[in-house]
């Protein structure tokens, strides 16, 4: 399944996308596509339904993110053999982890603003991660009964703040619309292998990443395993799991972004996502 979140910033609805691409309302059935609603026996009951059946969303009505409630947005840094080389550090032999707030988090088509002061935003095509079943010290071997699924994320970042102002990488990560999820979280039913998914990302329409998961270090099974060591996991909690060469920080020259441009990414069989750059009010 292709399941959406659509209508305004805070008052999102729940929907899939049918088999034709036609956007269908699930309200009748769920409240929204977060918490319970992505448990196992949740999904099941969505996938039950005949499609057909439900009423089709009238217009084009704002796509939000696709996880609502989102308790806990993890991330995990260089985990692309491809991508450590190009910024010139070690593989490392355990995954990096960082944390995004909550509500750095967009629609996959929402405006990113440019912060306050930035020199060095950059871009990040990821995949992601979104946890169906409380995961607490599970196996890798058990790793993938605690995932529902997995969406695009664009992991906005700003790296005079990441990497040049002191403490954690967190400030130049958590800066307000620096998450865009979606435009779909698409089930596990539908992706049979998440290693093999070409991704890609342009600004102003020049390719600058054009990669796939196959060089990610650390696999899924063992990034959800590896962080349920740390701290449990709840339904909706979103990994994002490393970005592929072709980031800003690693052009020769390096490349930012400016208010005015437009991101446009993409991940095999999770969709599409387009944003523009503004200046922060």
């Amino acid at each position: 399944m292709k399941l959406v979140r659509y209508g305004e910033y805070g008052a999102e609805k729940p929907g899939l996308v049918d088999g034709t691409g036609v956007l269908r309302d699930l309200s009748a059935h769920v409240t929204d596509i977060a918490g319970d609603a992505l448990l196992p026996e949740s999904l099941a009951n969505l996938r039950a339904l005949d499609p057909s059946s439900l009423p089709a969303v009238e217009g084009a009505p704002r796509i939000g993110a696709c996880v609502g409630r989102v308790g806990k947005f993890i991330c995990v840094g260089l985990n692309y053999t491809d991508h450590a080389e190009e910024a010139g550090m070690a593989i490392p032999d355990e995954p990096v982890l960082f944390m995004k707030p909550p509500n750095c988090i967009v629609g996959p088509y929402d405006n990113v603003e440019i912060p306050r002061g930035s020199q060095k935003t950059d871009w990040e095509v990821e995949l992601g991660i979104v946890i169906g079943k409380t995961a607490k010290y599970v196996s890798v071997e058990d790793a993938y009964d605690h995932v529902a699924g997995y969406c695009v994320i664009n992991d906005v970042s700003e790296r005079h703040f990441q990497l040049e102002r002191g403490g954690q990488w967190d400030k130049g990560k958590g800066c307000d619309t620096f998450g865009p999820l979606g435009p779909w979280l698409v089930t596990t039913d539908e992706i049979t292998d998440p290693h093999v998914l070409d991704m890609w990302l342009e600004v102003d329409g020049k390719r600058y990443q054009n990669g796939s998961t196959r060089t990610m270090i650390f696999n899924v099974p063992f990034i959800v395993s590896y962080i349920s060591q740390f701290m449990s996991l709840q339904p909706g909690d979103v990994i994002s799991t490393g970005t592929p060469p072709g980031v800003g920080l690693g052009q020769k020259p390096p490349v930012y972004l400016k208010a005015g441009q437009t991101m446009r990414l993409a991940i095999a069989g999770l969709g599409e996502q387009q944003q523009t750059t503004v200046a922060s009010a």
